[in-house]
């Protein structure tokens, strides 16, 4: 049975949809029970650029996750209808009542944690809107076991936690059919949300690692939708996420979104890594904002851990329960002389239960002095997951308690109390309360606020302050000794840090924080709970939201449409000026007019960058001599080679004229001399900078130097992409450096760092170019400038500023043409090296025919 929303995207795509401001003021009864789509949507038809309508209404947030925030139970009654509540510990519902702002209205879409029978869906669906604003996603059994307990969990979660699947035993091996399965949720999701959707208007934010592929959904219905997308969990190295089969997949999906999301910078780090060396695109870093430039779209990166909610924490240790649960654990413990060490974690193979107590039974053994007085109390969660694994971690779990207990336990005292009993929240909160310090000891996880939630019932209140027999003036103390693998490890600077695989370090860093004399413990605590405090929930809600609105400030102005197919499916955003060069177009202008103007670029314009053979093709050089032949043409070469590898590789064009080295050379033909742009440069200060970059060659591996007359070229671009950048940076600090005083400049390029001397720039060419023909005469009404890189934007500014005045003929045609879709000053672009050569092709075979 095909679901009302897969069935809305078909009305979409005949161009029968309802109009979105309807949509999104009166949301439509959901109905359903979704199937399995298990193909990819392939027709770029089908791609909705909505027309730009808003009008006065509130800012509505779109949130989806895997799970709504809600709890469902059968009535007892014997009706079979259900009861639903809020979920009080949901990190979604927390983060609503952080934003705090009545005008915004937010809309859960996500799965319920209970299934529900299809005849029931209808009714679920129109009371959990109504009710709760949450559209709830119905997925089959089948479906949803192999999406998320198959490729969510046995695939998706080992790999980010940096579990290769070496051997069947260790995490899942790719499967095709349960990749299929997380597309086809993803899919069902995208429909769940168009249901709803202001594509104009409203905000998305996308949660975890369940959704990756639900940004290509959405950005190919609807091209300008406003879309965050945030990571909960690790994001691997590149070594091990390459190994991944769908790897590019998931990487275009994410950068689907507008603002992507992690903990912490090793987390954004990886990722941009990852697109550097799998998908070739680079990342700058613009007055505190990191991006990456997708297609003309720019991908904002956010670095921001995750808070807690410190209402709902502060009301739970209010609460009367608490009070009677912590009298009864100092009873339990405190009153006996006994020392608590609490571990919470989830019974999971990545949360390092098992090194801990190994740990905490090393510490008995070393220092038999805390036997008898220090206990670790360890709360082990349900586990989430299902598998071999899970039930391995409890057998090991259970018998290392044993054995431990049996060998340091004596009457009355048993240093491991292991409680896998589920607890209510404030019972755990109690455990906070008493606990001497706080073990977390994961050896990789994505977040793990549990620091954060020991910190804040540290701090108390007035009334656990009588029941803790503490005076009110008391500075309150605590103490947390955390895995390095943790993402709230670097923000939590007053913690013990320690390697969770070196079981000795994390007992002498347990007996440390016994040890500790109580002002430290003083310090570290307040330290600790001023940031936690601060950058609550709702903090880091609101700044999420704030970035996000930032980066889609521009859509409106944005001329978007998609390409691609599947999950290659991505969009080309450009400025409303900035558009392809038709062939019609300037194939017409050139017939028309009589003085032509042509500037080529050479590497990335006339030659693909990573061509083996950078020399021109005999048909190159046709395609140049023609267009040389043409009365009506001057054509001029603008390169950054040595004029000796031009003169050698142009011999055979007698009337191409080309600058050498960015210009600093130029001749107008074959027999001309070679002129300069400015005085024969002193290039004494070589001997400055080439022992330096030669010093960079030796330990950048695949790195090499290009000595030029005029300057010095460090190229890169056979090394290694992350270090050959970064040593790139370096470079480009240290030759700034010592070449402060030396009349040349520094810039960094495609792989390259040059050093050049100062005032020279293609530019000058042509400038040249035009004050030459304009002292001939020959005012050019056709002007056609192209190039690839950065070097090449200093003659489209030229021509541009030129338009209006003397050099350039009233009314001219001018064309600067860009290579790739990109930021640029040019007013046109072409997508790649081949279309260049078919358009100059075409050029000269009208000059061939005037001929």
């Amino acid at each position: 049975m095909v679901s009302r929303s897969y069935s809305n995207l078909l009305e979409l795509a005949s161009g029968e949809s309802p109009s979105f401001s309807r949509m999104s003021r009166r949301i439509p009864r959901i109905m359903t029970v979704a199937g399995l789509i298990s193909d990819v949507d392939d027709d770029p038809s089908e791609s909705v650029c909505s027309d730009p309508s808003s009008s006065a209404q509130r800012d509505r947030i779109i949130i989806v996750a895997n799970q709504l925030p809600i709890r469902a139970q059968r009535k007892t009654d014997g009706s079979k209808s259900w009861i639903f509540i809020w979920d009080e510990n949901s990190l979604l519902l927390q983060l609503k009542d952080g934003i705090g702002d009545e005008d915004t209205e937010v809309i859960y879409v996500g799965c319920l944690k209970e299934e529900v029978h299809p005849s029931e869906q209808d009714e679920v669906s129109q009371i959990l809107l109504d009710t709760f604003k949450c559209v709830p996603t119905f997925l089959p059994p089948d479906l949803f076991s192999r999406y998320y307990h198959g490729f969510c969990k046995q695939q998706l979660w080992p790999l980010f936690h940096y579990m290769l699947p070496l051997s069947p035993d260790l995490g899942g091996r790719f499967n095709r059919s349960l990749w299929q399965a997380y597309v086809s949720v993803n899919k069902i999701f995208a429909d769940r949300i168009m249901e709803v959707i202001n594509p104009e208007d409203d905000f998305v934010w996308v949660h975890d690692y369940h959704l990756m592929v639900l940004p290509t959904f959405l950005r190919k219905r609807f091209n300008r939708v406003k879309l965050g997308f945030f990571l909960h969990s690790p994001f691997p190295s590149s070594e091990i996420y390459k190994t991944l089969p769908i790897r590019d997949e998931l990487l275009r999906a994410l950068l689907n979104s507008d603002l992507i999301g992690f903990h912490t910078f090793d987390y954004a780090r990886h990722f941009l890594s990852c697109c550097s060396r799998m998908l070739g695109l680079s990342y700058q870093s613009k007055r505190g904002y990191i991006g990456l430039e997708y297609c003309g779209r720019t991908v904002s990166i956010k670095i921001l851990p995750v808070g807690i909610h410190m209402g709902q924490l502060q009301s739970v240790l209010s609460l009367s329960e608490t009070e009677a649960k912590v009298a009864e654990l100092i009873k339990q413990f405190s009153d006996k002389g006994r020392i608590m060490l609490l571990g919470l974690d989830d019974m999971d193979i990545f949360k390092g239960i098992s090194l801990k107590l190994l740990a905490m039974e090393q510490l008995l053994m070393q220092h038999p002095e805390w036997q008898g007085k220090v206990v670790l109390v360890q709360i082990a969660n349900p586990a989430r997951g299902k598998g071999k694994d899970v039930k391995e971690v409890q057998a090991e779990t259970y018998s290392t308690v044993k054995r431990i207990n049996e060998t340091f336990g004596m009457p009355g005292y048993e240093p491991i109390v292991f409680i896998d009993a589920p607890l209510k929240f404030y019972e755990k909160v109690a455990y906070y309360v008493v606990a001497e310090c706080c073990l977390v000891t994961a050896v990789r996880d994505g977040m793990n606020l549990i620091p954060y939630e020991y910190i804040i019932s540290r701090q108390g209140n007035e009334k656990l302050n009588k029941v803790l027999r503490q005076e009110s003036s008391t500075s309150k103390k605590s103490m947390l000794v955390i895995s390095e693998f943790i993402g709230c490890s670097p923000s939590l600077s007053g913690a013990i840090r320690v390697n969770p695989w070196n079981i000795d370090a994390v007992a002498d860093a347990m007996d440390y924080a016994l040890e500790m004399a109580e002002p430290e413990k003083q310090l570290r605590h307040e330290k600790h709970y001023r940031y936690v405090s601060t950058h609550d929930v709702g903090y880091w809600a609101r700044s999420f939201l704030q970035d996000l609105e930032r980066t889609c400030r521009d859509h409106s102005r944005r001329r978007c449409w998609g390409i691609g197919f599947g999950l290659s499916f991505r969009v080309v955003a450009l400025d409303p000026n900035f558009r392809k060069l038709s062939m019609e177009h300037i194939v017409s202008a050139y017939k028309r007019t009589t003085t032509r103007a042509i500037l080529l670029d050479y590497d990335g314009t006339l030659m693909p960058q990573g061509s083996i053979d950078k020399s021109p093709s005999p048909k190159s050089i046709d395609i140049l001599n023609s267009l040389c032949r043409d009365e009506n043409n001057l054509v001029f070469l603008v390169s950054a080679r040595s004029r000796k590898t031009l003169t050698e590789w142009f011999s055979q064009c007698e009337r191409l004229g080309l600058a050498a080295e960015h210009g600093y050379f130029h001749r107008l033909t074959r027999n001309a001399d070679w002129e300069t742009c400015a005085p024969i440069a002193d290039t004494t200060w070589k001997q400055i900078a080439e022992p330096v970059m030669q010093l960079y060659t030796e330990t950048t591996d695949g790195s090499t130097i290009e000595n030029k007359e005029t300057s010095l070229v460090w190229c890169y671009e056979d090394a290694d992409p992350d270090f050959g950048s970064c040593q790139a940076k370096e470079l480009l600090d240290h030759l700034e450096s010592v070449l402060a005083n030396e009349p040349v400049t520094v810039k960094s390029g495609q792989n390259i760092v040059e050093v050049k001397p100062q005032g020279v720039s293609k530019g000058l060419v042509a400038k040249r170019l035009l004050c030459t023909m304009q002292e001939r005469g020959m005012l050019p009404d056709f002007v056609l400038c192209i190039g690839d890189d950065r070097s090449d934007e200093d003659m489209f500014e030229v021509i541009t500023s030129s338009i209006a005045g003397p050099s350039i003929a009233p009314r001219a045609e001018v064309f600067e043409c860009t290579v790739g879709q990109k930021p640029s000053k040019a007013k046109y672009y072409l997508e790649d090296t081949t279309e260049i050569g078919r358009l100059m092709q075409g050029l000269a075979s009208v000059s061939d025919q005037t001929l």
